[in-house]
């Protein structure tokens, strides 16, 4: 087992009678990309806000170690390790890309020299190069939060919270940020990542922990929590009423729409199931016209975990 880069044991904070964070633990690996999920205002910002010590916890807040370091012993010890990017991003368009990252080298008591080397490698290695002589205000969103990113890196953090870091972002500008958290975990920087893209976290983190009414109502990989949730089937449609009729009968389990010559059977959509189901039909001497696949997704989770919504999950669904 890795070594922990953040151990968190019974986190509690509250605002007078409002309890935002009940008692949570929270372990992340070294060298991993951990995902806190949750609906708005369930805590997940705030927990981020006490892990990098922008706020204080409070007494009885739990048992807290990031980096190696107790939190509420020794909070300094903790900033050293850590890097924080926020959904409002820290660049100030008022001056170059440059600009911003010497600044930050400045923060960090960096020898001029030594900043200027940081800036020049960190703003080549995010594509900033070209834009670097610019005022940051002239930046798209995905170029501002790529500054921002690497504004971050200049510390050298084994560390990164990054709380929402792609909200805002088109679908490309998204995806060059996460080449961006999957670059930086390959360097062994450990990522604390909160989201409300279900298909980021899908796609990039390691343990995914699902935050609601101040509580973790689960916690496991991706494909882990996706088995808690029932309700993955295979749906067979036919074009010929006898084709249909003889599958019916020969898969008797089913449930029959007959209006649209289609069965449909509880699966958890592996190749091992798929394969029995096909077997059967041919021994039946039948042929679906039509395959499709739907297995729980992380909408399908984080809608069972959380409650209603006012949006449906829509099903994802494979056609074959």
């Amino acid at each position: 087992m890795k070594n922990l880069a953040i151990a968190a044991y019974g986190l509690r904070k509250s605002y007078g009678d409002k309890t935002v964070l009940d008692g949570i633990d929270l372990r992340v690996e070294e060298g991993t990309i951990f995902s806190l999920l949750g609906p708005n205002g369930a805590g997940k910002t705030t927990t981020v806000q006490i892990l990098s010590t922008l706020i204080s916890a409070g007494p009885g807040s739990g048992e807290i170690h990031v980096g190696g370091h107790h939190l509420a012993a020794d909070p300094q010890s903790v900033r050293g390790a850590i890097g924080v990017t926020g959904q409002f991003s820290a660049v100030d368009g008022l001056i170059t890309g440059e600009e911003n990252m010497l600044l930050m080298a400045d923060l960090h008591h960096l020898p001029k020299h030594e900043g200027r080397r940081v800036a020049t490698e960190l703003l080549e290695r995010f594509g900033l190069t070209d834009a670097a002589k610019k005022p940051a205000s002239t930046y798209s969103g995905g170029m501002k939060r790529r500054l921002d990113i690497a504004m971050t890196l200049v510390g050298s953090p084994r560390i990164i919270f990054l709380d929402e870091p792609t909200t805002g972002l088109d679908p490309r500008s998204r995806h060059n940020m996460w080449g961006i958290i999957r670059e930086l975990v390959s360097d062994g920087v450990t990522v604390f990542l909160t989201t409300q893209y279900l298909e980021e976290a899908d796609e990039l983190a390691d343990r995914i922990a699902v935050l609601n009414d101040g509580k973790i109502a689960a916690e496991g990989t991706a494909e882990e929590l996706k088995r808690l949730i029932p309700g993955g089937h295979v749906r067979l449609r036919f074009t010929d009423p006898v084709a249909y009729q003889s599958a019916a009968s020969a898969l008797r389990e089913a449930t029959r729409d007959d209006e649209a010559l289609a069965l449909q059977l509880a699966s958890d959509g592996s190749q091992r199931e798929l394969r029995a189901i096909l077997d059967r039909l041919d021994l039946a001497g039948i042929e679906a016209d039509e395959l499709t696949v739907h297995t729980p997704d992380l909408d399908d989770v984080f809608f069972a975990l959380t409650g209603p919504s006012d949006v449906p999950a829509q099903p994802k669904e494979a056609v074959r």
